[in-house]
C-alpha cells in the first residue's frame, strides 16, 4: 500500500489558503495525503487558518526552513511571484516535488532560464498550476469538440473579467501575463496547437485608479493566429463591476460550443453545443453544479473551486505513483511566449490611429 503523501503549503494568501483547505479536505476524504506543514511568515495568519481547520501543524517562517526540515515529500508554492523561482529551486533541491501556482517566474527571460535549468536537472519535479485543464465543464467542451460535433474549429474566444481591481499591495507583471496566461494555456490545451502570430491591445479606463497595485492596463485584448486556419481571441479585464465573468466559445464550421455565461451567483455552469441556424434543439447540453464554500473567498473560487481541488488531487496522485505531471514549466513558458509576442506588437491609446471625421 502506498503511504499518504506528506504535503506542505508555502504561502497562505488568498490562493494559498484555498490550496491548504483542499489539502486538508483531501487528507480526510481519500487518505492519499496528509497536510503536514505550513510555511508562512505571518504567524497570525497561519494560526487563524489552523484554528479554522481545527488542526495543529508545524509552521515554518520561511520556505528555506521548510526545505531544511525535510518534513514533507511535496509542497504547494503560493508565495509572491518574485519568489517563485527561488522557492521552487530550494524545495526541489531538497527533494520535494512541487506544485507551483502560476506564473513560473514573472518574466519571460527568467521563465526561459528556469525552464532550461529544470530541463537539465529536474525535468519531472515541477507541476505548474493551470486549473482550467482540470475543470469539468471545459473538459466536457473539449470532448465535444474532439468528437467532431461542430466540425472543424476555426476560432476560439476566451474571456476572463474580474469585478474589482487587483487587491492593494498585489504585485502584477501586467494584466496579460498575470490574467490571460490562464486563457492562453486553455486555448493551447483545447486546440493542441501553438500560435504563429500575436497582437495585443490595452487600455486604462477605470479600475486602475482604485488600487495601489501598479498594473499596465485594466482592460486588454490578445489575438493569436495559428497559421491561416485558426484564430483565438482573449479578453481580460478588471472592470466587470457586475461580477466575475468567465466564458469560452468554440466556433466550428457546423456550430459552436459555449461554456458558461455571466451570472452574479455562479451556482452552476452550463455547456451547450449548437448546430447551424435552423436547428431547434442544442446538439448537446450539460450543467455542472458548483460548490458552495459558505465562507468569504475570492470570487474566482465560486467558478473554479472544484477545478483547483481536482488539480491538487492529480498532483498528489502523480507524486505518490512517481508519474509525470500533466502540466509543467514548459506549458507556462509556451503561454508566456505567446503573450510576450502579443505585447511586442502592442497597440495602446497612444499608438492607435486617430479617427478623423469629415
Amino acid at each position: 500500500m502506498i503511504e499518504p503523501l506528506r504535503v506542505a503549503v508555502a504561502g497562505l494568501g488568498r490562493m494559498g489558503a484555498i490550496h491548504a483547505l483542499h489539502a486538508h479536505e483531501l487528507a480526510r476524504e481519500t487518505q492519499a495525503c496528509e497536510l503536514a506543514a505550513l510555511a508562512e511568515p505571518d504567524e497570525g495568519r497561519a494560526q487563524r487558518f489552523l484554528a479554522e481547520i481545527g488542526q495543529d501543524l508545524p509552521v515554518f517562517r520561511s520556505v528555506e526552513e521548510l526545505a531544511e526540515s525535510r518534513i514533507c515529500n511535496a509542497a504547494v508554492i503560493v508565495t509572491p511571484t518574485e519568489n517563485h523561482r527561488e522557492h521552487s529551486a530550494a524545495l526541489i533541491s531538497a527533494g520535494f516535488r512541487v506544485l507551483l501556482e502560476k506564473p513560473l517566474t514573472g518574466t519571460l527571460d527568467a521563465d526561459r532560464a528556469f525552464a532550461a535549468e529544470l530541463d537539465r536537472n529536474h525535468p519531472r519535479a515541477l507541476m505548474l498550476a493551470f486549473q482550467r485543464r482540470f475543470d469539468a465543464p471545459l473538459q466536457y467542451a473539449k470532448q465535444l469538440m474532439e468528437s467532431g460535433v461542430i466540425g472543424r474549429v476555426f476560432k476560439v474566444y476566451s474571456a476572463l473579467e474580474d469585478s474589482n481591481p487587483a487587491p492593494n499591495g498585489y504585485k502584477s507583471g501586467g494584466i496579460l501575463s498575470d490574467m490571460s496566461v490562464h486563457n492562453v494555456d486553455e486555448i493551447l490545451w483545447l486546440t493542441g496547437r501553438t500560435p504563429t502570430k500575436a497582437l495585443a491591445l490595452g487600455s486604462r479606463v477605470y479600475s486602475h485608479a482604485l488600487t495601489t497595485c501598479v498594473e499596465d492596463f485594466d482592460d486588454a485584448l490578445l489575438c493569436l493566429w495559428f497559421d491561416d486556419d485558426l484564430l483565438a481571441q482573449v479578453q481580460v479585464s478588471r472592470n466587470h463591476v457586475s461580477g466575475y465573468r468567465v466564458e469560452t466559445i468554440l466556433f466550428g464550421e457546423e456550430g459552436q460550443i459555449h461554456v458558461g455565461h455571466f451570472d452574479q451567483k455562479l451556482t452552476e455552469i452550463t455547456v451547450e453545443a449548437y448546430g447551424r441556424r435552423g436547428r431547434t434543439e442544442p446538439l448537446a447540453r450539460k450543467t455542472f453544479p458548483q460548490r458552495e464554500y459558505n465562507r468569504p473567498l475570492p470570487e474566482f473560487i465560486d467558478r473554479f473551486g472544484a477545478a483547483y481541488k481536482t488539480e491538487l488531487a492529480t498532483f498528489i496522485e502523480c507524486c505518490r505513483t512517481g508519474s509525470p505531471f500533466p502540466t509543467t514549466h514548459r506549458d507556462g513558458l509556451r503561454a508566456q511566449e505567446a503573450i510576450s509576442a502579443g505585447m511586442s506588437a502592442l497597440i495602446g491609446p497612444g499608438q492607435a490611429a486617430d479617427v478623423r471625421y469629415n
